[in-house]
């Protein structure tokens, strides 16, 4: 389902990732942004003025209209994590492809409709978890196939007080854990190829209360997975800005036959000025040679792909589904002070180790 010009895009919401999505798109020959809605009809034509094409797409007053659009053949949801699944279910019943922003959705009922929707409807469809495009996730992916069964992971995402406090408007909305940890559990729990069955979680809550956010710190999650491994994951948004890179972020996962470590605090290069010292992030985003590229570029394209060729991608919704789950799960912790189990998908299928040449 495209047209003769290319695979025909519409973005809900305007914001940081709809920008983000809008440059990586415009990269690509064979798209077409044809539509933009988001929360004010200013937003969406401020990001539809941004778009360098022969002809603009054409700017909704919300995303009905946009899903409804003929001239959409594939959905694009940028929205604050909260208002994912009604779009992505939109999309699905009428008919349209649709790629999601992490998290998938805030809710396992949520997700699970969504889920439903896009099966029924026969479309193509994935969360955009893009760090499985980062070159040594995936490089570690391969070398785990050799290690034998997961022992105990840590996953470590905290960000400078830059994010919630002036990158989102809505982090009151949302908690870092979901922001953050959504990214790490989906990479955990493909590393280990397993899905997680109970949770144990803590949250602080000081700094952000104290500049008005009503969110936490941080979160920390104790995962419990299917064959027995287990696994921490820490998220916080409050380090000083100051801090050389806008995110510090460490994986590491111990098996039966060895060990595998990800720091990705320093992405190969420091750089220091007079005024500060500084790690800049080329990862997930960068241009090079003018052309966006990275692994959230590889991500996007890979649903493009899918969604011309009919193609299930890389990241089945399911898995998407499954962070949302333990994320709920964990939420659910931090207010009642116990373990919670996670619940299985409606299919009660557990994910398994697949080969990791694709």
């Amino acid at each position: 389902m495209s047209s003769m010009d290319g695979l025909r895009i519409g973005l809900i919401g305007a914001g940081v990732m709809g920008q983000g999505n809008a440059r990586a798109l415009s990269g690509e020959r064979d798209v077409q942004i044809t539509a933009v809605a988001s929360g004010s009809r200013s937003s969406a034509e401020a990001l539809a003025g941004q778009i360098d094409q022969a002809v603009p797409p054409t700017v909704h007053d919300d995303a009905a209209s946009l899903v409804a659009d003929p001239q959409v053949d594939a959905v694009v949801v940028t929205t604050p994590d909260h208002l994912h699944a009604e779009a992505v279910i939109a999309a699905a019943e009428n008919g349209k492809h649709v790629l999601c922003e992490k998290p998938f959705t805030t809710s396992v009922a949520e997700a699970d409709r969504a889920v439903a929707a896009v099966r029924k409807a026969g479309v193509v469809a994935m969360c955009l978890y893009n760090h499985r495009w980062v070159p040594a996730y995936a490089q570690a992916r391969e070398l785990l196939d050799d290690l034998g069964e997961a022992a105990v992971g840590y996953a470590r995402k905290d960000d400078t007080l830059f994010v919630p406090t002036e990158m989102l408007s809505w982090a009151d909305q949302t908690t870092c854990a979901w922001f953050l940890s959504s990214h790490d559990i989906d990479l955990m729990s493909w590393f280990i190829g397993d899905r997680v069955t109970s949770v144990y979680a803590t949250a602080r809550y000081g700094k952000l209360r104290s500049l008005g956010i009503d969110t936490p710190d941080a979160v920390q999650i104790q995962a419990q997975y299917s064959r027995g491994a287990v696994a921490t994951f820490e998220s916080a948004w409050i380090y000083p800005n100051t801090f050389p890179t806008m995110v510090d972020s460490y994986v590491t996962l111990a098996c039966d036959g060895g060990v595998v470590q990800l720091d990705r605090q320093k992405e190969n290069i420091t750089l220091a000025t007079d005024s500060g010292y500084s790690h800049p992030r080329n990862m997930l985003q960068r241009v090079t040679h003018t052309v966006p590229a990275g692994a959230y570029r590889d991500a996007i394209r890979h649903f493009v792909d899918c969604a011309r060729t009919g193609t299930e991608p890389l990241i089945p919704l399911e898995d998407s589904r499954d962070v949302t789950a333990v994320l709920e799960a964990a939420h659910e912790s931090i207010r009642t002070r116990r373990p919670v189990d996670v619940p299985a998908r409606p299919d009660g299928a557990v994910p398994r180790p697949e080969p990791s040449a694709r």
